[in-house]
């Protein structure tokens, strides 16, 4: 698989990988480190790489950083494929085995959390540890709630069949893809406002304007779940991080992390003030835990 430059005027210049075909453009910051891991970042729905600018400006000072934009989002070629959690999981894998070339401390943020999951738990040997940041993915029992409760079950069969007619998830991608929806929904999910900045919004809006996108977004509400979170916790073998930010209005932060802890008591975890995307909002405090945790986890595995 080749790889090529790509001459960019961002502030994270980045060059691009071809997998499968398809353009996958990623980040690559600061020296290998021989006793220390590389980090590989992996953004969340609709954010791209640049979501991890201000973490990638520290941390590339103590360790080689790599960011990846996930098949169908940011720079990243949007083919018309079907999307799935399988999919990404090899995207990552391939891209740890064949250019980062050693084992990673893999850190995903909300959809990235689950996916950087799905790696470490089924492709071990790619993995030193795991960084989750307000992690998205199903739990066995939450589906078996949802089945109990027949007016919810048939909330979601409606709205799902509903988003499976293409002028229907269409018309949602052209609304929810507009500045103004993005600030809006951005502001919920940030308790800092401030940190909603005009680039921030930009960089989310840009890469929907791209050929593609909108079936990108049409596909997600296509694909099945993947696997079970406490299914992915139960094969799991390396460190676990867990950051949660408990002003997060997506996610009930401490029931979830309770969750976490059933499948995997040995894991790490932090809760702080925060939205859904701690690494962005309170960027100094996220990058000093994630320094700290993956220099005692290289100090107890040399």
């Amino acid at each position: 698989m080749q790889v090529t430059s790509l001459a960019a005027s961002d502030r994270l210049p980045g060059q691009y990988w071809q997998w499968r075909g398809h353009s996958i453009y990623y980040v690559k910051a600061g020296e290998r480190q021989p006793e220390k891991p590389p980090l590989l970042l992996v953004h969340g729905f609709g954010a791209s790489t640049a979501h991890w600018r201000k973490n990638i400006a520290k941390l590339k000072q103590d360790f080689q950083v790599w960011a990846i934009d996930l098949l169908g989002f940011g720079r990243s070629a949007k083919p018309n494929l079907v999307y799935s959690s399988n999919l990404w999981r090899d995207q990552l894998y391939d891209f740890i085995t064949e250019v980062i070339e050693q084992p990673a401390v893999l850190t995903g943020n909300s959809l990235g959390g689950y996916v950087a999951l799905c790696v470490a738990a089924q492709c071990p040997e790619a993995a030193v540890g795991l960084i989750l940041i307000n992690s998205a993915g199903p739990f066995t029992d939450s589906d078996i709630s949802a089945k109990n409760n027949s007016g919810q079950r048939r909330w979601s069969k409606l709205s799902r069949s509903l988003l499976l007619q293409p002028w229907a998830s269409y018309l949602l991608f052209q609304y929810v893809r507009r500045r103004g929806t993005i600030r809006k929904t951005l502001e919920k999910v940030y308790l800092d406002r401030s940190a909603v900045t005009e680039q921030l919004i930009e960089e989310i809006y840009r890469p929907s304007c791209d050929k593609g996108a909108a079936q990108v977004f049409a596909s997600v509400f296509k694909t099945r779940q993947g696997e079970k979170v406490d299914v992915l916790l139960k094969q799991l073998k390396c460190p676990l991080l867990m950051l949660w930010g408990e002003g997060d209005p997506w996610i009930n932060a401490r029931e979830r992390g309770a969750k976490f802890r059933q499948y995997y008591p040995s894991l790490t975890e932090y809760y702080l003030k925060a939205g859904h995307c701690p690494h962005d909002e309170i960027p100094q405090q996220v990058n000093s835990l994630i320094s700290s945790w993956v220099l005692s986890v290289s100090d107890q595995n040399p």
